[in-house]
């Protein structure tokens, strides 16, 4: 297991020290789109966030009685999480409800009272000002109880609501995001992205784009970046859908006139994302006014007993619920792979 920089492919690592986890879970109507996304049990994907929320925190379900898997059976990437949190524990797990349908049993949960997001296909609904407002304000008032605060998130769909915010606020991205699936769903996405960006204009101002065509995850953690990072190190636990959330928080710190402390963000993702075939997070990352610090780690299947798990390798699934910043994580904290592949393999052998 090894970590490198995404511009340079050269050795580089998360901070020293032990790290408090976050986790963004949030809905957007927009995965009830049949054929948009495969982060979850078919005809119940807004159940997705609420049982990785559950699982992160206590290695048990209560909502459903199945964890999340993609219908060819790969589970949700909370796993891998988990199981470095098993050997290298966090200082805190916590859930960030984000609008969420379910609400997620038996965690530690942050209510900000925001309703799961419509589809983008007829305008997404939210009030993006007052979201991304209720992200600042967390931003200042979250009392960090570790070293630095790793933010994950928990979006099904999400890709599909990132590259849309992404497009409506002027980025060159349109084929650079990835998908939970080995081979992208391009012409369902496309179709809703196109949907989505017929319902915007010229204009409007970014807070009213985004209120028809983002979803509240992306909102508020942008927010939340642009004040947490002034007062210690935040690490975004995600590829292209945090990539994009670095976007709009790059581009909406103009609308309210605020300076973005980069030394103190870091992006970090998996191999499967960062080597990716069909997205490019490096050219997302690279729409950005600075050059941020980027990370992913390689991990390998390769030897696990449970052969599902060997789909990560082949392009399934990917990356979510923080899994590449917890595979960074662990290897800063000298984990090995095997460790590691051991720790997810006892998971699974005990569900």
């Amino acid at each position: 297991m090894n970590t490198f920089n995404i511009f340079t492919d050269k050795p580089d690592s998360l901070p020293e020290g032990i790290a408090d986890f976050l986790l963004a879970a949030s809905v957007t109507k927009t995965c009830e789109i049949e054929g948009i996304t495969q982060a979850g049990i078919p005809g119940k994907i807004p159940y997705t966030p609420t049982l990785d929320a559950e699982f992160i925190t206590t290695q048990k379900l209560f909502s459903m009685p199945e964890i999340a898997e993609t219908p060819s059976g790969v589970p949700t990437p909370a796993l891998i999480t988990r199981a470095v949190h098993n050997l290298q524990p966090f200082s805190t797990v916590e859930i960030l409800d984000l609008g969420l349908e379910i609400k997620p049993e038996q965690t530690q949960l942050h209510n900000f009272s925001i309703a799961p997001s419509d589809s983008i296909t007829t305008g997404a609904n939210i009030d993006a000002k007052e979201v991304f407002a209720k992200g600042m304000a967390f931003g200042r008032s979250y009392e960090l109880k570790g070293s630095y605060l790793i933010l994950g998130e928990s979006t099904p769909s999400g890709t599909t609501t990132a590259t849309a915010s992404a497009l409506a606020l002027g980025y060159d991205v349109k084929e650079d995001f990835s998908s939970s699936f080995l081979n992208v769903p391009n012409s369902v996405r496309e179709q809703t992205i196109n949907a989505s960006l017929a319902l915007i204009n010229d204009k409007m101002s970014n807070f009213e784009k985004l209120s028809i065509i983002s979803d509240n995850m992306l909102i508020f953690c942008a927010g939340f970046l642009l004040e947490a990072s002034r007062r210690f190190h935040v690490v975004l636990a995600g590829g292209t859908q945090m990539a994009a959330c670095l976007l709009i928080a790059d581009k909406l710190r103009e609308d309210v006139l605020m300076r973005l402390k980069s030394e103190n963000i870091t992006l970090a993702t998996t191999a499967w994302v960062a080597k990716d075939k069909n997205s490019n997070i490096k050219h997302i990352l690279e729409q950005l006014s600075y050059t941020p610090h980027a990370i992913y780690t390689e991990f390998s299947f390769v030897n696990a007993e449970i052969p599902v798990l060997k789909m990560y390798d082949e392009g399934e699934a990917k990356e979510g619920v923080g899994a590449g910043a917890a595979l960074a994580y662990a290897n800063t904290n000298k984990l090995t792979n095997k460790e590691v592949l051991e720790a997810i393999e006892l998971i699974m052998y005990m569900m």
